[in-house]
């Protein structure tokens, strides 16, 4: 129970420190897992709506790595509950330890579960996630709703890990649902016209049509990864997995490979907001 408090303490401090930190870095007690990450502010005329977690903690005598890209829409009132309470959520599932797929996949239902039956107007708005748990440095479980995405480095080839979730891609469930998939207005495909995910935390209004279960990834971490890359689509929007993966792999240190990596989105004319954390399992 003491560790579980520890651990919500270390969110809260997480949450606090956002306003005036858009980089940070860490490693994990050995040293030889390092972090760093990078959140830029898109040009769109509305604040920040891009959280991320990026920690190592101790709980039940295991290390675990946290990582996590929340991209929010409508207001950053769902991405920063999200900051606050999905890993905790997830950690706190009963059977976690012998069964993380199904613990993860439980608590993100039950997360936004809670999202949209909060007695404030939280769940208007909406997010994407992709959630990185990283167990001892050798388990990686990767999950994501909606077209934030995780990219790994296994001999320098890129292997993408998460499924982006986009409404051409999800036509049958949304219409089983009794909603529609329109291009109108613009070009890109949208559910009802209004959202460019098929899945996402929040959300009220479209609800009923959108899922908000995860895909659930397990990936052991052996000699041949070096680098994790967790980003939202302000970074995916005009970079490939691999020409991310390449400009990660040149630098050791991983926030510079972060900040190289928004800055390469931004020349490149990204207009969203970028976020991004880059693991470097070895140093």
């Amino acid at each position: 129970m003491d560790n579980f408090c520890c651990l919500k303490s270390s969110f809260a401090k997480l949450v606090s420190t956002r306003s005036s930190c858009s980089t940070g870095k860490g490693k994990n007690h050995q040293g030889s897992i390092k972090y760093g990450f990078t959140l830029v502010k898109g040009r769109a005329n509305h604040p920040m709506e891009d959280y991320h977690v990026a920690k190592f903690v101790q709980l039940q005598g295991k290390e675990l790595g946290l990582f996590a890209i929340y991209d929010g829409h409508l207001g950053d009132s769902v991405p920063s509950y999200l900051q606050k309470h999905l890993f905790s959520n997830i950690l706190k599932e009963d059977e976690f330890w012998e069964d993380p797929a199904a613990s993860i996949s439980k608590a993100y239902l039950s997360t936004d579960k809670a999202i949209l039956s909060h007695s404030s107007d939280l769940g208007r708005g909406g997010s994407t996630a992709v959630t990185a748990i990283l167990i001892n440095g050798q388990l990686l479980w990767t999950a994501n709703l909606g077209d934030s995405r995780a990219v790994l480095s296994r001999k320098g080839q890129a292997v993408q890990l998460t499924t982006d979730h986009e409404p051409n891609t999800e036509r049958g469930s949304i219409e089983n649902k009794g909603g529609f998939v329109s291009n109108i207005p613009g070009d890109v495909p949208r559910v009802n016209g209004q959202l460019a995910v098929s899945r996402a935390f929040g959300d009220k209004s479209l609800k009923s049509h959108l899922r908000s279960d995860p895909d659930v990834q397990r990936t052991e971490v052996d000699v041949d990864i070096d680098i994790l890359i967790l980003a939202s689509d302000g970074l995916w929007k005009v970079m490939s997995n691999q020409e991310a993966v390449d400009i990660a792999r040149k630098m050791r240190d991983p926030l510079k490979a972060a900040k190289n990596l928004t800055a390469e989105a931004l020349k490149r004319d990204s207009k969203d907001d970028i976020s991004c954390v880059v693991v470097r399992f070895r140093s």
